[in-house]
């Protein structure tokens, strides 16, 4: 038996307890430790979550940039995907059944019948014919074999179609003065009696109605720059400066057209649906702004229900809602637009719709970022054939009456969009916000107020498409003259593309029809005729106007 005493007990007890507080401390800093590895690993594992997001975004960003440079612009369904959802509604309308069958049965779709390669075909009625003889010569109208003469039996005709560049010629208008001789006989003076001259469309000018009317629809129909007119132009001999152009479409919108777009102004605010858009535009020197700065050309027109068709553009420095305020002063009534902000902030007796068609574009954004090896089951997929259906019943409502439209929509469109509602609502929550569907769905659920406005009354359109295919044409000019010069400029543009445009929704040549305004303009103005504008509006053009069917 081992007997130890006290002193030496207290000392190995002291011993312990300076171990256990060692190993306490030891603990504590292993625990602290573990608490920061524990942060730390949390922290990685958010990180992580928030590169694969990043990981996921980047690459929708990339499949939608890809689909943008090489894809199709077509917005259409994939038809095995709306097979795949066709148990939403119980119904083939939504795609076209004959395809997905013969898809089925591998078939191929019959291809389209080529037009026929006749000249027939080809050229307008009233074209003119010039017929050219090829006769042998005499001296080979004998018979080879008797040495008799050869008479025609007949007559082989080949005919082709003939062009030439754009002629230009000078016309000489002649006024002559004459006088009584019998007068200056008897008194010594004579009677001088001149020929009253026709006004001219620039005083002063060697510009003629036929040669500015030329120079717009090659500028603003053919989007041909003024700069390679003056190129085309000089191989021809004709030494036409582009600023000689410009000056003479700048005058000549200033003196005759502005006033005609001015009356076109009143009439389309005297409107009840209308539809508005806007879009970028350059202006190199605008005072208080940089040459690279975004300045914009907005874009009103009527909508189907109107009996003339007006569209009318109106250049603006700026994106501000008070230029379309502005603009629409005096307007009471219904304004298709998009989802830009600035609508929303438009007096009262303005209502916005929204455009089903801006919705849909984001959720296809959508199916393409998922892939095309999961389209078939994604959401996306889901969420457009609730647009399919809803596109699909406007189609076949097109040919009914505005009030007969008004009640079918209440009764068949109006379910679907209650069941759109309630299947973004429940998606949301799930979905993370950057993502593209997490976009479409912000934007479907930001803009239902004004997306389900067109149930208000039947003259109402489901989208803004027809504001974008009248805006299109000055997209298109703008690709080839890039930029304006001056606001001065911009605003003529403004005004030669809104009575282009126009006469073109009213089924008029743009060319004959610009000619005719400035035919006939400079003669009603000399006339003292306060009303000559309203005269010239596209809606009054004679039928020589019309463009050929």
């Amino acid at each position: 038996m081992i007997t130890i005493s006290r002193a030496e007990y207290e000392a190995m007890q002291a011993q312990l307890d300076a171990k256990n507080a060692e190993l306490a401390e030891q603990n504590q800093k292993l625990a602290a430790r573990t608490a920061e590895l524990t942060e730390e690993n949390q922290k990685m594992a958010a990180e992580l979550a928030q590169a694969l997001l990043k990981n996921r975004w980047l690459m929708e960003q990339l499949k939608l940039n890809k689909r943008k440079l090489f894809g199709s612009s077509s917005e259409q369904l994939d038809q095995l995907v709306m097979e795949q959802f066709a148990h939403l509604f119980n119904e083939a309308e939504a795609w076209d059944a004959d395809s997905v069958e013969a898809a089925k049965k591998g078939e191929k779709k019959k291809p389209r019948k080529r037009r026929s390669g006749s000249i027939d075909d080809v050229i307008p009625k009233g074209t003119p014919v010039e017929v050219v003889e090829h006769p042998l010569p005499e001296n080979e109208r004998v018979c080879g074999t008797c040495g008799s003469e050869l008479v025609e039996i007949g007559v082989e005709i080949h005919r082709s179609l003939q062009m030439e560049p754009a002629r230009f010629w000078v016309r000489e208008d002649r006024y002559p003065t004459y006088a009584c001789k019998h007068c200056e006989e008897e008194t010594g003076e004579a009677n001088v009696v001149p020929t009253p001259m026709e006004p001219t469309v620039i005083p002063g000018s060697f510009a003629s109605p036929s040669a500015i009317a030329h120079l717009a629809v090659q500028k603003y129909v053919m989007y041909s720059p003024l700069y390679r007119l003056e190129q085309e132009f000089d191989r021809q001999g004709l030494k036409l400066s582009r600023q000689t152009m410009s000056n003479w479409l700048l005058k000549a919108t200033e003196d005759w057209l502005q006033p005609i777009y001015d009356v076109l102004h009143q009439r389309l605010c005297q409107e009840k649906v209308l539809h508005g858009d806007e879009t970028t535009l350059q202006v190199l020197h605008e005072k208080g702004k940089s040459a690279t700065s975004r300045s914009y050309m907005w874009l009103y027109r009527t909508s189907g229900d109107a009996e003339q068709p007006i569209v009318l553009y109106d250049y603006q420095p700026n994106r501000k809602a008070e230029n379309a305020e502005k603009f629409l002063e005096g307007f009471s009534g219904w304004l298709h637009a998009d989802g830009y902000q600035g609508y929303h902030r438009l007096p009262e007796q303005i209502r916005v719709v929204g455009c089903w068609a801006h919705a849909r574009r984001k959720f296809d954004e959508a199916l393409t970022a998922v892939g095309k090896e999961q389209q078939s089951a994604s959401k996306p997929a889901e969420a457009l054939c609730y647009f399919a259906k809803l596109f699909q019943m406007e189609q076949d409502f097109a040919a009914l009456t505005a009030e007969e439209r008004f009640t079918k929509r209440l009764e068949q469109e109006k379910p679907v969009l209650e069941a759109l509602l309630a299947w973004a609502n429940a998606l949301k929550p799930q979905t993370a916000p950057k993502s593209a569907l997490g976009k479409a769905l912000h934007y479907l659920l930001e803009q239902w107020p004004y997306l389900v406005r067109y149930l208000e009354d039947g003259r109402l359109e489901l989208s803004n498409n027809r504001a974008e295919r009248s805006i299109k044409p000055f997209v298109m000019g703008r690709k080839n003259f890039l930029f304006c010069n001056t606001p001065g400029g911009a605003q003529s543009s403004a005004v030669l593309y809104s009575l282009i445009e126009t006469a073109k929704e009213t089924d008029l040549d743009p060319y004959r029809y610009l000619q005719w305004v400035l035919e006939r303009a400079p003669k009603l103005a000399q006339a003292a005729d306060e009303t000559w504008a309203e005269k010239l509006i596209p809606s009054q053009a004679p039928a020589e106007c019309k463009a050929t069917v």
